[in-house]
């Protein structure tokens, strides 16, 4: 028979692991952005709307569909503990469509210090439409919403 000091040593032990365990950063992503394969196969100049939607789909109730581009939005948020959630990161994926909807851009921004950055850039035309978009998809507080409400 174990002797009682030993079986409270044993709680006391089980039950600082356990508030240990859960005072550990939890992450959790909110979004969907297309993976760099998917991204390969759609080809400057060629791809349409159609084409891009059947290899990696329109964008979600996360991202937004406009007239001159297709914005994919996957942020990282960090919870811990009892604080409030942190978000630790944002990407967006940028397919912008010429007037007869063929892909023009496939670009990949995100935030570096607090600065929107260029992550990859296949372009025919140097700069995206919707510049003052991603202005608002990196600022604090948008949502998909206020920015669906900007093309209606």
């Amino acid at each position: 028979m174990a002797k009682p000091g030993a079986m409270l040593r044993s709680i006391v032990a089980l039950l600082a692991f356990t508030a240990l365990v859960a005072c550990s950063p939890v992450y959790q992503y909110h979004g969907f952005i297309p993976t760099e394969a998917d991204l390969e196969e759609l080809q400057v100049g060629l791809d349409t709307r159609t084409t891009v939607s059947s290899i990696i789909g329109a964008p979600g109730a996360s991202g937004l569909l406009a007239e001159s581009a297709w914005y994919y939005v996957r942020s990282e948020f960090k919870h811990n503990a009892f604080y409030a959630p942190e978000e630790v990161s944002r990407e967006v994926v940028a397919i912008s469509f010429d007037d007869n909807g063929v892909v023009e851009n496939i670009e990949r921004f995100g935030l570096e210090r607090g600065q929107v950055v260029v992550l990859e850039r296949r372009v025919t035309d140097s700069n995206i439409k919707g510049v003052s978009l991603l202005k608002q998809l990196f600022g604090s507080g948008a949502s998909i919403s206020q920015l669906a409400s900007m093309f209606n």
